[in-house]
């Protein structure tokens, strides 16, 4: 397991609730005494792990210059899993499928913002690539606020043979590409499927394109032609969302 620093008192307060087992150490800002840093250290010590009081220039080094808000972590970071995780995980599926497929995104933000919406809409699992792409790191841990811990991550090196072997098992490959025609709101999300969204600004890749079942669009109606990866993301899944429960009742 890589092990990594988590800063910020979001941050923390999502590895103490999701995580608390894979803290190693922690360190405070010994100036501060803020009730939200204050409850952090208890949930620490409540956990054995005594955190060091520093002053803040070394918090400032811990993490990089960024915003730490008083509070670092030293946590063992989640680990991507693999291709044949991801087959044993599809064969023991029950109920209707839904897999978010991420063509080679790059931008941490954006995987840990994609993670955070798959755990709200019930996705099974998050397929990244292995190269060319972001695996989960301490920012997208941070932007994803306890979703990496609770998504499945797969990272597989060929896409295009991974979607093959998906639309195998039964699954529909739907793909989001601005330049067709046919509507989100028009396609049948009911299915069991695997949504696959291609890299920021560029979109899905010829090969892995080729091997959608069905390309999907959402509508813009102002000037701005794209929307961010992972804002489109959540129009999509959303839409799944809303389409299967109206199927339950």
């Amino acid at each position: 397991m890589k092990s990594s620093k988590l800063f910020g008192l979001h941050s923390v307060q999502a590895a103490l609730d999701y995580s608390p087992n894979k803290i190693h150490k922690a360190w405070v800002d010994s100036g501060r005494q803020d009730k939200r840093l204050v409850q952090a250290v208890s949930d620490l010590l409540d956990l054995g792990i005594e955190p060091e009081k520093v002053d803040r220039k070394k918090l400032d080094r811990l993490a990089d210059n960024n915003n730490h808000q008083g509070i670092v972590i030293e946590i063992e970071m989640p680990g991507e899993l693999t291709e044949s995780d991801l087959k044993t995980a599809v064969e023991n599926l029950t109920g209707p499928a839904l897999y978010l497929v991420l063509d080679n995104v790059q931008d941490p933000h954006n995987l840990g913002a994609c993670l955070r919406t798959a755990d709200a809409t019930g996705v099974h699992g998050v397929i990244i690539t292995k190269d060319n792409a972001t695996g989960i790191t301490p920012t997208v841990c941070k932007v994803a606020s306890g979703a990496a811990e609770t998504v499945p991550v797969y990272q597989v090196t060929n896409l295009a043979r991974t979607l093959r072997w998906l639309k195998g098992e039964g699954l529909w490959i739907m793909g989001a590409a601005g330049e067709t025609a046919q509507s989100v709101y028009s396609a049948d999300f009911t299915l069991p499927m695997a949504l696959v969204v291609g890299t920021e600004g560029k979109g899905l890749r010829r090969l892995t394109k080729e091997q959608c079942d069905v390309l999907v669009a959402v509508p813009m109606l102002g000037k701005v032609d794209s929307l961010n990866l992972s804002v489109a993301t959540g129009v999509l899944l959303y839409e799944a969302v809303r389409q299967r429960l109206s199927v339950v009742k």
